[in-house]
């Protein structure tokens, strides 16, 4: 049996974060890293882009291809885990083999949560959360005779979806259960703004409404039943729900779960020397001041950091996370963070700017003079401002009155409480 100093169960952005800070602490330490998956590390928020033929295949990979070899990382690649044995500190593959470790990280993400629906046993669905997903449709759409899509959900997953099939010139419907699209992260105000955007594109969009069934000829899609009863013909149908975490390993085990895996601030979980970060665990969120899901590429990355830095013995903490969205469609930029709307029995400030006509939204929740809740859509370039005073829990009494200006900025803020933007921030 292999034994590695550091071993990580996850070959994507959490995975690559904690290899990455190993590393700035740890060059000699033996890792290896475990993935159900064959490919090299790639970025996920990138396969509508392959999809579209926005970005070639090359562009996926979000590593150099000499990634593993000049941080001395053993890829253990296409092979899943299947079992961790705690008393031995090993895990089980698929095939039997066993990898030991002194210290064990769990970034097994997510996975696409698909209901029941009749039909489904017979008729294909196509999911989209992997490059195999998007190489799959990609081979479809290029290869088979199709003129149109359904998507089932309204959310990122979904839309992204969407954009990345739009290219190929196929009519696309998008089924979301809820009364608007992206309803966890926007308010019914700027969902509508981006379906406006979604559906000058001709795609269209069914709120309120869920597949009850596939149909079919001959073993081939060939349309869906609605809940109401209303037939959408199709020749692919894409279940683009959502996720959920990847916990199935650790089920049954001393590992605590809730809904993900229960780690600290320092990305412990319940059982000495194993970690946990990204979709599969329930992080610090700094405006909730608890635990939860947060399902998002960035926050997996910078988990992933933080547990590899206390893996090598350096001790940090995750404080600054919380359900933060940056995305944009068809060119059209959103971001979201905090709160949407107030909580039932919660009392808020909110503050907005709405401009139709130029399509600009912007709104913020303030509890107890500190921003708790924003949103931006179309004119984005003061985000990361706004974050800021978020994570640091400003009091905004003395400029509040100035938040919602176009050009607002450090200059608007007393000298006493201006910082330097945080690596996140920069980046939006």
């Amino acid at each position: 049996m292999n034994r590695y100093k550091y071993l990580i169960i996850g070959n994507s952005s959490g995975g690559i974060g904690a290899i990455e800070a190993i590393r700035k602490v740890d060059n000699e330490g033996t890792i290896a890293v475990i993935s159900d998956e064959k490919f090299h590390t790639y970025s996920r928020p990138l396969i509508s882009y392959f999809l579209a033929d926005e970005i070639t295949y090359d562009r996926v990979f979000y590593r150099r291809s000499d990634f593993y070899e000049k941080k001395k990382v053993v890829p253990i690649l296409g092979k899943k885990a299947i079992k961790i044995d705690f008393e031995n500190k090993a895990v089980m593959l698929e095939d039997k083999s066993l990898i030991g470790f002194d210290k064990l990280l769990l970034a097994t993400g997510g996975e696409p949560f698909v209901p029941k629906i009749a039909g489904m046993d017979i008729y294909d669905y196509s999911t989209f959360t992997t490059l195999n997903d998007a190489l799959k449709l990609k081979d479809k759409l290029e290869n088979e005779e199709v003129k149109s899509v359904v998507i089932l959900g309204g959310g990122l997953i979904g839309l992204k979806a969407a954009e990345g099939i739009y290219a190929k010139g196929v009519e696309i419907t998008v089924v979301e259960l809820a009364n608007r699209i992206l309803s966890p992260v926007l308010d019914e105000t700027a969902a509508g703004l981006i379906q406006k955007v979604i559906e000058q594109k001709g795609i269209k969009v069914m709120t309120n409404h869920t597949i009850s069934e596939i149909v079919g000829e001959n073993g081939k899609v060939k349309g869906v039943l609605l809940d109401k009863g209303e037939r959408i013909d199709c020749d692919i149908v894409i279940i683009a729900i959502g996720v959920r975490p990847r916990v199935d390993l650790v089920k049954d085990t001393p590992i605590k779960i809730n809904r993900g895996i229960v780690v600290d601030k320092n990305m412990r979980t319940t059982v000495p020397d194993i970690y946990a970060c990204g979709d599969c665990a329930e992080v610090y969120d700094f405006i909730l001041d608890n635990y939860r899901l947060t399902p998002l590429w960035p926050t997996a990355h910078v988990g992933g950091r933080i547990a590899g830095f206390n893996m090598a013995g350096i001790e940090k903490e995750y404080v600054w996370g919380t359900g933060m969205n940056s995305v944009d469609f068809f060119g059209f930029p959103v971001i979201s963070a905090g709160f949407i709307n107030p909580p039932e029995g919660q009392e808020m400030e909110v503050l907005i700017k709405h401009e139709p006509e130029k399509m600009i939204y912007k709104k913020f929740l303030i509890k107890d003079n500190r921003i708790v809740g924003m949103i931006f859509v179309n004119e984005v370039d003061r985000a990361g401002v706004i974050l800021g005073l978020m994570r640091d829990k400003i009091d905004i009494s003395p400029f509040k009155d100035e938040i919602l200006l176009e050009d607002f900025g450090q200059i608007h803020i007393p000298e006493n409480l201006r910082r330097e933007p945080s690596a996140l921030e920069a980046r939006i």
